[in-house]
């Protein structure tokens, strides 16, 4: 007969079951956590996402599966303009089930259509196909996404009109469709955003006016209509945006006055209404943009003073007022914005002096008041401008020598005083530097060319170039008039054609620069682009004006692609009965900052001029003897020069720099049959 179990055992005994017990639990608890699980993408939108790549004709997502969220080509950059990125959401269904939530492919040279699936996704977030070839128009089935936040198609040929659909996509904070092909008029239903901080349509062909609903959009930060064909007034309910911080609307055919509830807008940095139709003053409540870092009313039909108010905008860096009908003098206050680093009053009817007070705006980096009715001296106090990089006074009438302070701005790269009445000895600083330096069409005097046969010309570096500067007005000429024609191969070399040789035109042009080849031809080329940093307005077309001797235009606005009638067609212009009667003809091309594409990149610049002819045309029954006719080319100092006078935003012409990589090829520009006259 067994004993009974002692204490000891029966102790030993539960404790080892409960350990067992306890053990079993600890293996099933951390067991089923070892189990990995994979997210998955849900069959059918699997499909859609094949559908998707393959309408836009996208390689690198290949092959799509239920995995792919992890697939490391939906993870592909090359750098921040060149990504294909993916991004999806796997926390659905106890992080079992993934959705797309974000698809961004920019600059992958993208070629399809953009298609309706997209809206199918309704977990998207964001699409950004940004600077690709996308065409077709925007479906409308985008308005059934219920969570889209941003819609970035910009630099695309999108066409067709702005579907009103998109206003029903509440969640939108950013719509940016710049740069692509839209017709049509603004939408009323794009009110309806009432989460929208940035709105962009730009670069397009939309017209009609500003719907006024857009006033009812609270949290708009940003607003740019430009380079459309948009017109009508500018609404006044614009001032009601109290968190607008950019407002770009330049490049229209807005008319009317600027609305002067603008003032309201505290949080404004930067306002661009340049290249409209503008009329009026310049409203005074713009002093109170205490914020505002960047002002360009430029290229309207503005009348009147400056305000002085202006004066108290103490936090400006950038105003820019140029081609407009301003009048009066300079306001001396504008010399308290001691923050102003760019002052560019060009082409104005400006009167009077340069105020002494400019001489505080120390952190000037451009100075331009060229074309005004501006008189006196240059002021001395222009050498306190220590970080001035570009000084343009030329077409006014100030006189004068060129002070001596100048010589001390170290960071001047470009000073442009032509056709003024400076008077005086050229600076031999002026002469042996490297800078862009143009004081051609003055009464400078130059004792190191007396009794020389070049007058006012000389040679800029004798041993490496043939090209002269010139410092007077009326150029004499030395040699006999005896040519006829004239004959120039634009960016090359000699070349013979239809029995006839063109002349080289081997020189790089440039902001400044005065070449000619000795006996036969010249230029003159004067002025630089105007690419500002803050914001960027170019209108990525080819446009430029042509005149000649007398103030003559023959064109206006002249656009190559179209009258060519396509990308890479050459066409020939021909004009008649161009009187030449004082022995000088000057041909000017005029860029009137039009001339720069900003898509698929900024500064490509200007079209392509293949060739200039000029060839005579005589009178009937008169008969032609050397001695009386006067020759459309004569040798030395530019008589009959072909002045290039590229000014303000001008292009360079002459070197093979002004190729429109776009490709605007092959135009030649004949100018013919001139009556002579002696």
């Amino acid at each position: 007969m067994a004993s009974p179990p002692s204490l000891l055992s029966k102790t030993f005994s539960v404790l080892v079951s409960g350990f067992v017990v306890l053990n079993c639990f600890a293996v099933d608890k951390f067991g089923s956590h070892a189990q990995v699980i994979t997210p998955l993408l849900p069959v059918d939108e699997v499909q859609i996402l094949q559908n998707i790549s393959n309408k836009l004709n996208i390689s690198n997502w290949a092959p799509i599966n239920q995995t792919s969220c992890n697939s490391t080509q939906w993870k592909h950059t090359i750098d921040s303009k060149t990504q294909s990125i993916v991004t999806c959401n796997c926390t659905f269904e106890n992080d079992s089930v993934c959705h797309v939530t974000n698809i961004s492919v920019k600059g992958f040279n993208l070629n399809g259509v953009l298609p309706d699936e997209l809206g199918d996704l309704p977990h998207l977030l964001e699409i950004d196909l940004t600077r690709n070839y996308i065409n077709g128009t925007i479906p409308p089935r985008l308005a059934q996404l219920p969570n889209l936040k941003i819609l970035s198609l910009i630099v695309n040929r999108l066409t067709g009109p702005i579907p009103p659909e998109i206003g029903n996509i509440t969640t939108l904070e950013e719509l940016v469709l710049s740069s692509n092909n839209f017709t049509g008029t603004i939408p009323e239903t794009l009110g309806n955003l009432k989460n929208l901080t940035e709105f962009d349509l730009s670069r397009n062909y939309l017209n009609g006016s500003i719907p006024g609903s857009l006033a009812e959009l609270p949290n708009l930060q940003s607003l740019s209509l430009l380079a459309n064909r948009l017109s009508g007034s500018i609404p006044r309910e614009i001032g009601s945006f109290a968190t607008l911080k950019s407002l770009l609307l330049s490049a229209n055919n807005f008319s009317g006055t600027i609305p002067d509830t603008f003032g309201n807008l505290k949080n404004l940095n930067d306002l661009d209404l340049s290249f409209n139709k503008l009329t009026g003053q310049i409203p005074s409540p713009l002093e109170s943009l205490t914020d505002i870092k960047f002002i360009d009313l430029s290229r309207n039909r503005l009348t009147g003073p400056i305000p002085k108010e202006v004066g108290n905008i103490s936090t400006l860096p950038n105003l820019s007022l140029i081609v407009n009908r301003l009048t009066g003098p300079i306001p001396p206050e504008i010399g308290k914005i001691t923050t102003l680093e760019e002052l560019v009053l060009s082409s104005n009817n400006f009167t009077g002096t340069i105020p002494e007070t400019l001489g505080n705006l120390k952190n000037l980096t451009q100075f331009k008041i060229d074309g005004s009715e501006l008189s006196g001296k240059i002021p001395e106090f222009i050498g306190n401008w220590s970080n001035i990089e570009e000084l343009d006074l030329q077409g006014t009438s100030m006189d004068g020598p060129i002070p001596s302070s100048i010589s001390l701005l170290t960071s001047l790269q470009s000073l442009f005083l032509n056709n003024n009445l400076l008077t005086g000895e050229v600076p031999n600083w002026a002469v042996d530097n490297n800078k862009k330096l143009d004081l051609s069409y003055n009464n400078f005097t130059w004792s190191a060319l007396e009794g020389s046969a070049l007058g006012g010309c000389q040679p800029q570096q004798p041993k490496l170039t043939d090209e002269y500067w010139c410092f007077t007005k009326d150029l004499p000429c030395t040699q006999n008039r005896e040519y006829r024609s004239l004959f120039i191969n634009c960016g090359g070399g000699s070349a013979p054609f239809n029995d006839d040789t063109y002349e080289r035109d081997l020189t790089d042009g440039g902001p400044v620069s005065f070449s000619f080849l000795p006996g036969k031809w010249g230029y003159s080329s004067t002025g630089t682009y105007m690419e500002n940093s803050t914001v960027q307005t170019s209108i990525a077309k080819n446009d430029f004006n042509l005149g000649v001797t007398g103030g003559i235009t023959l064109w206006k606005n002249f656009n190559i692609m179209e009258r060519a009638g396509g990308v890479g067609i050459g066409i020939i212009e021909v004009f008649d009965n161009i009187i030449v009667n004082d022995g000088t003809l000057e041909i000017h091309l005029y860029w009137a900052g039009k001339g720069t594409t900003f898509v698929p990149y900024r500064g490509v610049h200007g079209p392509l001029i293949s060739a200039i002819t000029v060839t005579p045309k005589f009178k009937n029954g008169s008969g032609l003897s050397v001695g009386a006719v006067i020759g459309i080319v004569a040798a030395s100092c530019v008589l009959a020069a072909l002045f290039l006078l590229l000014l303000r935003s001008k292009g360079y012409l002459g070197g093979k720099e002004l190729v429109d990589k776009g490709g605007t090829e092959g135009i030649s520009i004949s100018l013919i049959r001139y009556v002579l006259s002696g």
